[in-house]
């Protein structure tokens, strides 16, 4: 069976227990041995890290220590999956860079607060984990995120949608999905989320879904082919 560990706590706005509570569900419909802590230092215990399938933080703003970060660090690299959403996952620790490098981004803002009306658009992909979705209207908050470049972009929105400072330059599609690797583990983020009813969307929960079983996928793959962490084991400083 496999094992999901899913960590809530930060800011309350972003509903982080009902959102726990939904994954929590959609996991262990899926056949998933799921956990609920509501504390980081679930991050200390580096063997028990190792041996899931799947992290999901849901964790809005907040302070991680270095020691908790550089085991999700290394559990992920090892293969085990991360998957999150909105600012539980990218706009969880802005003072840790090493967690912005992890996930493949960081939360700037929301220009027009809660309440904007904006569409996802599904990016022509062979991917599975959009196969078959179509383009959807949200309203709630309009995430503008700065970007690592590596990431693999499922889905985007376009702004500006509400005319602010930013309007003065060209209109861009921002990722709202993406997908990376850190080290063999795989990465996936959604930036719908604010609050638990924006995945009343059936089309936001799909993504959510796919993108979580597919990150814990990679675990399995890694045991498969035998990989472990040495081709990446570096004397020099990284962060």
């Amino acid at each position: 069976m496999k094992k999901a560990l899913i960590v809530q706590g930060g800011w309350d706005g972003h509903e982080p227990v009902l959102v726990s509570e939904r994954f929590k569900k959609l996991l262990q419909n899926e056949g998933f041995e799921t956990e609920i802590s509501d504390n980081l230092d679930s991050f200390l215990d580096l063997d028990n890290l190792l041996m899931l399938d799947l992290i999901v933080p849901v964790w809005t703003m907040g302070k991680i220590s270095n020691e908790q970060c550089e085991n999700v660090s290394t559990a992920v690299a090892s293969g085990v999956g991360i998957a999150g959403c909105h600012g539980g996952m990218c706009d969880a620790f802005r003072e840790s860079t090493l967690w912005q490098f992890i996930t493949g981004g960081n939360w700037i803002s929301h220009p027009g607060g809660d309440g904007v009306k904006f569409t996802v658009n599904i990016k022509n992909s062979t991917s599975p984990l959009v196969e078959n979705i179509n383009d959807f209207e949200v309203c709630s908050e309009h995430y503008y995120l700065h970007i690592d470049p590596v990431v693999e972009v499922l889905a985007t929105t376009r702004f500006p949608s509400v005319n602010w400072y930013h309007s003065t330059n060209k209109m861009v599609d921002m990722p709202v999905v993406w997908t990376k690797r850190w080290g063999h583990g795989r990465v996936y983020y959604n930036s719908l989320g604010h609050i638990n009813s924006v995945f009343d969307i059936p089309e936001a929960l799909e993504l959510m879904k796919r993108g979580m079983l597919w990150a814990a996928d990679g675990k399995q793959y890694t045991i498969e082919n035998v990989l472990t962490l040495d081709e990446f084991i570096s004397d020099k400083k990284m962060f």
